[in-house]
């Protein structure tokens, strides 16, 4: 489907990749609540990359006293790269591109989606629920967040 056919046919999908990307016309709480997820985001990364056991034991109760437990610092290490990536990403656009907000909801809906449907189908073994188990909390208001920043707030339309 050609992107002519995305903007007519649902016109607010076409929001995910405006034509202009430096403005923004959804509700501004939504771009707040993009920036507070990506505050946590991007801490949560350094913890993987800096702690010396990247949060498995120390925040996730991990148990990584086994055969492989420095495998599971070095994957958590690995991942809060890649974490931190997308987290320079969302910065950029909150910075410089707003009116690319709605996409990165998008993917911050469809990670939580994948982190919830992973960890139900490979649950993790730990003392105490660690803090990624607020994707289950977080999944539902970043499904929200997306579908309200796809709307024009009060005063934005183009004139």
């Amino acid at each position: 489907m050609g992107s002519a056919q995305v903007g007519t046919r649902w016109p607010r999908l076409s929001r995910l990749l405006p034509g202009d990307v430096t403005t923004f016309r959804g509700p501004r709480w939504t771009a707040g609540m993009l920036a507070a997820v990506n505050a946590v985001g991007t801490a949560r990364s350094l913890v993987h990359v800096l702690a010396p056991d990247s949060g498995a034991e120390s925040i996730a109760s991990m148990d990584t006293h086994v055969k492989g437990g420095d495998n599971i610092i070095a994957l958590l290490a690995q991942w809060g790269g890649a974490q931190l990536l997308e987290a320079g990403v969302i910065w950029a656009v909150l910075w410089r591109y707003r009116g690319l907000i709605p996409l990165m909801l998008g993917m911050v809906t469809a990670e939580q989606a994948l982190r919830v449907g992973i960890g139900s189908s490979k649950p993790l073994d730990t003392t105490h629920r660690p803090p990624g188990a607020m994707s289950w909390g977080l999944l539902p208001a970043a499904a929200v967040a997306l579908a309200v920043s796809l709307t024009e707030r009060d005063g934005a339309a183009r004139r």
